[in-house]
């Protein structure tokens, strides 16, 4: 297979709706100024426009898997919610438990309709005199929307911060000994599925990084003032660390299994359904949409759960319709894909009885196939 980039960064008819945006990231911008010209045309990607790649596909994958890249994270923006009701009235809004975090701790949620339907999705923490949401650019018009509806008697004040700060994500094993290198003092293991952010200073930047969740890559995410990124950006790769586009950091997700929201995960679906328990919490009370959420738990009933899947041939474009062999209803689809080692997975939702019974669906000119182990189980299992 071509080491193509069409099919690695995904579409989909099924993308929630939001405002167009067409300005770049804050390094985007910084790199155009520093240079007569951009190596690459800037490519939109959830809200913001950005790199998809430095050099070559492939090799930027490697360095996420085998050393540490460096990637833009501009795409991603901040909501600081405030005031005396924020820890009881977000808590309510979301999948998770917020209520219970320390402070500079955190935690990955959904946010859902009265129908249990997904709305968006988002990293929430602690800290002292605020809570933080960190979600996608494209969702904050809806989610800042959805949440304002809400407050009706609670004392409790939203403010996008997004337009004065940015971020740059750190992936791959030598990741964590590269800011080591740097300075930084890891916190300890967290508890599995808690996210923590710290502040510190890498070569004099002032740096609020988040990390955590245990993926098979190590990762984290460096925010800093829109006039630092750059500084910071040459900091990174004199480090050591490889310069790396969207589309290298999108076929790392992939390959994690990790749903993106407006692509693999849309309001047509349910929690239960995306195969990301870390996003719920059954015992924190109350919630929008805790009622569908429960029903689906105890009575065991998820029809269909996202999965990943090896695919025979390189499809002509995304979504890809699954179907079964004697089966005259949907099967399924993919709506993500990577090249890794020769091989191209895919990501999508299908039904789960029929995965469980039949592990091999059909596609347009091809076959998908049900993975069982991860193709970073290695990675996971040197980065423990």
């Amino acid at each position: 297979m071509q080491d193509t980039s069409t099919t690695t960064v995904a579409t989909s008819p099924d993308a929630a709706s939001a405002l167009p945006v067409s300005a770049p990231t804050a390094l985007a911008q910084a790199l155009g100024r520093a240079s007569a010209s951009l190596p690459v045309s800037l490519e939109e990607f959830a809200g913001a426009l950005s790199l998809p790649v430095f050099s070559v596909l492939s090799q930027e994958l490697a360095a996420f898997v085998e050393g540490a890249g460096v990637f833009d994270l501009g795409y991603r923006g901040q909501i600081a919610v405030g005031s005396a009701d924020r820890v009881r009235w977000l808590n309510g809004m979301l999948t998770n438990n917020v209520q219970g975090l320390a402070e500079g701790a955190g935690n990955y949620s959904f946010v859902l309709n009265a129908q249990g339907r997904i709305l968006g999705d988002c990293d929430a923490y602690s800290l002292a005199d605020h809570l933080l949401v960190i979600t996608d650019r494209s969702q904050i018009p809806a989610l800042t929307a959805h949440f304002e509806h809400f407050i009706i008697m609670d004392d409790v004040g939203l403010e996008d911060i997004s337009s004065t700060r940015t971020a740059l994500g750190l992936a791959g094993p030598l990741a964590p000994q590269q800011l080591a290198a740097l300075g930084v003092s890891l916190p300890a293991a967290s508890t599995p599925n808690t996210l923590w952010l710290m502040q510190t200073r890498i070569c004099g930047v002032p740096v609020q990084l988040t990390g955590g969740y245990a993926t098979a890559s190590p990762r984290f995410e460096l925010w800093c003032a829109n006039e630092s990124v750059h500084m910071l950006w040459g900091v990174l790769l004199a480090a050591g660390a490889i310069p790396c586009g969207i589309r290298a950091a999108e076929a790392l997700r992939v390959l994690d299994a990790t749903p993106l929201y407006g692509i693999d995960i849309t309001d047509r679906y349910l929690p239960q359904e995306t195969s990301q328990t870390r996003a719920l919490h059954f015992a924190k009370g109350c919630y929008l949409g805790q009622e569908i959420v429960e029903r689906i738990r105890s009575r065991g009933a998820v029809h269909r759960r996202l999965a990943q899947f090896t695919l025979s041939t390189e499809p002509a474009a995304l979504p890809l319709e699954l179907t079964a062999a004697g089966e005259s209803a949907a099967a399924g689809r993919i709506t993500s894909t990577a090249l890794y080692n020769g091989t191209r997975y895919g990501l999508g939702v299908a039904r789960g009885e029929l995965i469980d019974r039949q592990p091999t669906l059909d596609y347009p000119g091809g076959t998908a196939s049900l993975v069982t182990h991860s193709p970073l189980a290695r990675l996971a299992s040197q980065t423990s």
